[in-house]
């Protein structure tokens, strides 16, 4: 008799269909074979799903049994087909109304006591299920809560296989999964670290309070103990929180990865820190079966990157492609895969490879030629990607011995907020969300200047030789700083501003 059931894996984020098609023969030598590209991991399900199925009190077929993965020419991993073999197998022997199950979708690990176990990439899964208008899917309890994040489809948590059997055939039913409840989603401000707690450096907190409005890029340049490791720290706390979309859109690609752990969704933009030995794949993505990186990770959040210089040359120029166009392509001899890569970048340097380059107090020691070798290694393509360039001074002896707090990050958030809605306002029939990802035809048609602010601009574009790139972001940093006071168009006065943040020659 035959069976099939449909379950799915995941190529890239993506969820792909799978058929899982079951065939136990009346006549043959009794054999259990798995077939369709199966990963040492899928073909081991054989005698979890045996044992499975004898512990919950059935009985495996004597006879010859096949198990074909269609399509057969995608790789299959991990152990996520455990449940919808094995469901497979019961309604091939006849356990199982076979019509029951055309329209249900199956997906889990199972134990050798017939338990569920989670498994990685269900929001990808629950997708998938949605966009192909299959009303029911069944898979761990453990996933059931993250399942719920999608929408339109009926979630059904099974704690183990025999409890599944009881519900499709009708004996004991299982309550469906609740949907999320958007509403009580709170974001919870308790962040390490506030700006009130930063003595000074109010220059740089101007910046980062740009960035996180109009989701600049942004580098902080100066001497040890300036303060720009904590000012990164701290800007987590200013920035906005996410929507439901992006919600779901970063949650699947941590889902993925199996990075939620005991949490269901990601509900703060990600702040990725990864360390200077990185390597390319690392924070790219790829690999042998290809895998999001740090950019991804960081998608519609921050990746930090301290002491940028430090960064292997070839590490940082593969951020140039990405930077531009908030995705990553990724090309193997198997085929191409794209991962989502919308994140701001904020970087931290020091000036040279002491640190003391120009400092006011202390003398620099190093050589002239390591000095330029050191600035080499950030190439003009990639510090031109940057929307601001900020130079962190040494903090004055003066304020570290005030007693007052500087601003808090909730002020300053509101402001951000306020400045967000603008642009949300703004964007409502486009596909982006902030000012730093517009591109030269969005500048032309959303961003309004005054007689005085062109003219500054021209003069600008002349005496410092800005670039194309340059020129657009000169704009869209003025535009973020007007969304900050709501005002209408761009002024003398924030174009001026913005042309600060530019990087300088050295």
């Amino acid at each position: 008799m035959l069976a099939k059931i449909f379950s799915a894996t995941t190529v890239g984020l993506d969820g792909v269909l799978l058929e899982v098609e079951v065939d136990v023969a009346g006549k043959g030598f009794p054999t259990f074979t798995i077939v369709g590209l199966p990963s040492k991991s899928v073909d081991e399900a054989k005698d979890r799903v045996r044992t499975a199925i004898e512990n919950v009190n059935f009985e495996m077929p004597d006879s010859r049994l096949t198990v074909n993965l269609a399509p057969a020419d995608i790789p299959k991993e991990g152990s996520s087909l455990d449940l919808p073999i094995a469901v497979g197998i019961l309604a091939a022997c006849g356990y199982l109304d076979k019509d029951q199950l055309k329209s249900s979708f199956f997906i889990g690990e199972l134990s050798l006591e017939g338990n569920t176990r989670k498994v990685p990439g269900i929001i990808s899964v629950s997708l998938l299920c949605k966009k192909l208008k299959l009303k029911s899917l069944y898979l761990p309890r453990e996933n059931a809560q993250e399942a719920g994040l999608v929408e339109g489809i009926d979630v059904y948590p099974a704690g183990n296989l025999g409890e599944l059997i009881l519900h499709l055939n009708g004996e004991k039913a299982i309550d469906p999964q609740k949907k999320t409840n958007w509403e009580n989603i709170v974001d919870q401000e308790n962040y390490e670290f506030d700006f009130a707690d930063i003595k000074g450096q109010e220059q740089a907190k101007r910046a980062l309070e740009i960035a996180a409005a109009g989701f600049h890029n942004l580098l902080l340049k100066g001497p040890p103990g300036a303060g720009k490791t904590m000012l990164s720290r701290a800007f987590p706390s200013i920035l906005p929180k996410m929507d439901k979309d992006e919600i779901v859109e970063v949650s699947k690609i941590y889902s993925v990865m199996g990075l939620l752990q005991d949490r269901f969704f990601i509900d703060k933009r990600p702040f990725r820190t990864p360390h200077h030995t990185t390597s390319r794949i690392g924070l790219i993505g790829g690999g042998t079966h290809p895998a999001p990186g740090e950019i991804s990770l960081s998608h519609r959040g921050v990746l930090f990157l301290d002491e940028l210089p430090e960064f292997p040359r070839s590490v940082l120029e593969a951020l140039r492609q990405p930077l531009e166009d908030g995705k990553v392509q990724i090309s193997r001899a198997a085929g191409s895969i794209s991962f989502p890569s919308r994140f701001l970048l904020l970087a931290a340097s020091n000036p040279c490879p002491c640190g003391y380059l120009g400092h006011p107090k202390r003398s620099c020691r190093c050589m002239p030629g390591s000095i330029i070798k050191y600035r080499k290694r950030l190439s003009g393509p990639l510090l031109d990607r940057i929307d601001l360039h900020i130079d962190v001074p040494p903090v004055k002896e003066e304020s570290l011995y005030q007693s007052s707090k500087a601003e808090s990050s909730g002020k300053m958030r509101e402001r951000v907020v306020k400045a967000r809605a603008l642009q949300q306002e703004r964007f409502k029939n486009l596909r982006i969300k902030s000012n730093g990802e517009m591109n030269s035809a969005q500048v032309r048609n959303n961003c309004r200047m005054t007689k005085a602010a062109e003219d500054l601009l021209k003069q600008a574009i002349s005496q410092l030789s800005l670039s194309a790139r340059s020129y657009f972001k000169v704009i869209k940093v003025a535009q973020t700083i007007v969304d900050l006071s709501s005002k209408e168009k761009i002024e003398a006065a924030s174009i001026a501003e913005a042309l600060q943040y530019r990087a300088k020659d050295e």
